[in-house]
């Protein structure tokens, strides 16, 4: 009897689990479905109440606002930015990871919380000694002006869990590499970096999105050539005193969100992969 109670309770946790799981997605993603819905809507039919569930979808509001607010292009600049920045952080934050995992640094510790510390100082604080900066030198709405702007709170970010990940490793395997002839960047390059690479690709990852949702950096030093799609979104939304049109917010808002969700899923195995291979400890 006691056996079959046990049974019954170890499947009413299991249910309980199930349930408690799929009522956090709903809660979570209800907004995200609620913004897809609206965005196929017409005005008349946002504005309903009680809100309408079932109407004639329509993709008007997608023809039009791809022109108005040059989506293709500012997706084309999201891209760029995004990869150029992962890169970079993930090339100078592996170096900088390994440097504080192994390498016998006084103050080692210190200068990786400092590191993590700095991520910490409020975004508007930088923005704005980085905006005068980029005008002085002529760098006003460029690429790379925002590519080093993201890279100031990506490097941080990508040091520290790039050095958990190393510091799990064992120390044998560098050791192997110096008695075979190996200098300490040989065996980060020809041993650590192959074996690091789901944490690497999952760390990029990672980096790519928080650089594609990025808004502040982008409103501030950008104007029209190197806009990214978060400034389009804002630029709809900055219309509210003059009536909003949410039709187009949401609009634009799903086109963000779909190459993000697009890009995850085709990724999730190195993704997945490189968390459960201790990418995030430390």
């Amino acid at each position: 009897m006691s056996a079959s109670r046990h049974a019954r309770r170890r499947r009413a946790l299991r249910l309980a689990r199930i349930w408690g799981g799929v009522l956090a997605c709903a809660v979570f993603l209800f907004p995200v479905f609620w913004m897809v819905l609206t965005s196929f809507k017409e005005s008349r039919d946002i504005f309903t109440s009680p809100p309408k569930l079932f109407f004639t979808p329509t993709i008007a509001t997608y023809t039009s606002y791809l022109r108005f607010a040059d989506v293709p292009g500012r997706m084309w600049n999201t891209v760029v930015v995004a990869a150029g920045s992962g890169l970079i952080s993930i090339v100078a934050g592996s170096m900088a990871g390994y440097a504080l995992a192994r390498v016998p640094l006084k103050g080692a510790r210190t200068i990786g919380t400092l590191m993590l510390l700095s991520r910490g100082v409020p975004p508007i604080a930088l923005a704005v000694p980085m905006f005068l900066v980029a005008r002085n030198l002529g760098l006003t709405d460029k690429h790379i002006t925002l590519i080093l702007a993201y890279c100031t709170f990506l490097i941080p970010y990508v040091m520290w869990l790039m050095r958990g990940f190393f510091q799990a490793l064992p120390k044998e395997l560098e050791e192997s590499a110096t008695i075979d002839g190996c200098s300490r960047f040989g065996a980060f390059f020809r041993i650590i970096v192959p074996i690091s690479l789901p944490g690497l690709l999952s760390t990029f990852i990672f980096s790519m999105i928080l650089a594609w949702e990025e808004l502040l950096f982008a409103l501030v030093l950008t104007n029209r050539d190197a806009v990214t799609v978060p400034v389009a979104v804002a630029s709809i939304a900055s219309d509210m005193l003059t009536g909003v049109n949410w039709g187009a917010l949401c609009a634009v808002g799903t086109i963000t969100v779909l190459p993000v969700v697009v890009f995850a899923l085709a990724v999730q195995k190195w993704l997945i992969k490189g968390l459960a291979d201790g990418a995030t400890k430390g």
